[in-house]
């Protein structure tokens, strides 16, 4: 497991204003800590994955950085503004998408959007055209005159995120946006966040590995209230030497003499027909085995139909870091 005291801070990533500063924040609940001395930034145009299993204080986090709850201890700054202090400010900049969306079923879509452009600030005479704008970038354009209510859950998911774009934040917090939706939903979803890359920040909280590895540039994952690590999925996985897995098929090669190539922890094989043999090789660290295993099977006189490699999966990572630990 990478040690607390690596994983609590982060550096910003080069080249990028700080919007979101996050030091040693904490939350607690009848003396519990949910959210425990966590700290990360976020830098202008970057989308970053909050990633963790149901409890791990994501939400929470998230709720803090809108102005939603106050932090137990710690500061949080949203585009240079201390949300205690500079509520009011902070929040101008930060368009939150909860969870559960909470729209108003008996009012029309285009309706919705307007009332909140105007309750969130934006000005008479850009209203219309921003809520157009809006409506288009997250495809709610053709149910503009559609009762919220009798839309499916993956145009009021649509709408929630329009919700949060519509008075055009430098910030945008997603909980969970592609919550309860079916996979063509789910990745409709996914392009929009997508394609706010460059001009939003964007925060994004899910459970589901899939989606940070669709949308992010980086993750930070969470477990137990604390940052267990953060960084590009290639980052981590060198951090945990779970390295690659080597996928390899050929006739007359055996698990004694792959065992000698350098780097491999671990094989597992499988009995193809005609004398054939898959072999999985689990390789540590950043070593890259395939020339040596090529070599190999020259000099053994194996004949060899397949060898690829992939990375360490988000999955793997996952599982590594958040694993109960041996006593």
């Amino acid at each position: 497991m990478v040690p607390l005291s690596q994983a609590r801070a982060h550096a910003l990533p080069s080249q990028r204003s700080r919007m979101i500063h996050v030091q040693g924040l904490t939350k607690t609940y009848r003396g519990r800590a949910v959210v425990d001395g966590i700290s990360f930034e976020a830098g202008r145009g970057e989308i970053v994955g909050f990633l963790g299993p149901n409890g791990a204080g994501k939400s929470t986090t998230m709720r803090i950085l809108s102005g939603f709850l106050l932090p137990t201890a710690g500061k949080v700054e949203i585009a240079g503004h201390d949300v205690v202090e500079q509520s009011l400010a902070a929040r101008r900049h930060v368009g939150y998408m909860p969870e559960d969306v909470p729209l108003y079923p008996e009012m029309r879509v285009e309706e919705y959007l307007r009332y909140r452009a105007g309750i969130k600030g934006v000005a008479r005479d850009r209203l219309t055209a921003q809520v157009e704008a809006t409506m288009e970038r997250c495809g709610v354009a053709q149910v503009r005159r559609k009762l919220i209510g009798t839309l499916s859950k993956g145009y009021r998911q649509r709408i929630g995120l329009a919700d949060a774009l519509v008075h055009d934040p430098s910030i945008l917090i997603l909980d969970e946006p592609t919550n309860g939706l079916d996979p063509n939903q789910i990745r409709s979803v996914r392009e929009i966040i997508r394609s706010l890359a460059g001009q939003h920040t964007v925060l994004l909280s899910t459970h589901i590995l899939a989606e940070v590895e669709a949308v992010c540039e980086r993750v930070i994952i969470l477990d137990g209230g604390q940052i267990r690590a953060t960084g590009d999925p290639a980052t981590l996985a060198r951090r945990l030497e779970r390295g690659s897995r080597v996928t390899l098929e050929a006739r007359g090669a055996t698990e004694a003499v792959l065992r000698k190539i350098q780097g491999v922890t671990k094989i597992t094989s499988d009995a193809l027909a005609d004398d054939w043999t898959r072999f999985h090789l689990d390789v540590q660290g950043t070593e890259d085995p395939r020339e040596t295993i090529f070599r190999t099977a020259s000099r053994e006189q194996w004949t060899l139909r397949h060898l690829s490699m992939e990375p360490a999966t988000l999955e793997e990572i996952f599982a590594g870091l958040t694993a109960p630990q041996p006593q």
